[in-house]
């Protein structure tokens, strides 16, 4: 059992990307296995920690293709329909509320 190489924030040698770093470059991991591990310490909690995978492994991110542009649109368009009224709210339904915020608003009919 071999363990991950450790580095410090902002210490991680070249031919090392976490996934944003990857994917600002155009590429994805590709299924490879994580090849170390960078954290960044925290005064009162467990170090932020983030995985890094190599540069030379990844590969090119899949483009989207227009099946997947519009299984996107339908689900953006779920969340913005409120259950409670049917209607689009035009904007993404917050989860604190499960419901536009008119409908939040109003009271119940028949509470205690």
């Amino acid at each position: 059992m071999s363990a991950l190489p450790v580095y410090r924030w902002r210490l991680a040698p070249d031919g090392l990307a976490t996934r944003r770093q990857l994917r600002a470059m155009g590429l994805r991991p590709g299924g490879q296995d994580v090849a170390g591990e960078l954290q960044r310490p925290r005064r009162r909690r467990g170090p932020l920690v983030a995985y890094l995978y190599r540069i030379d492994h990844a590969r090119p991110v899949r483009p989207m293709t227009p099946g997947r542009w519009a299984a996107l649109a339908r689900a953006n368009r779920a969340r913005r329909i409120c259950p409670a009224c049917r209607r689009d709210a035009g904007y993404v339904i917050p989860t604190t509320l499960g419901t536009c915020v008119p409908c939040a608003d109003t009271p119940s009919v028949g509470g205690s």
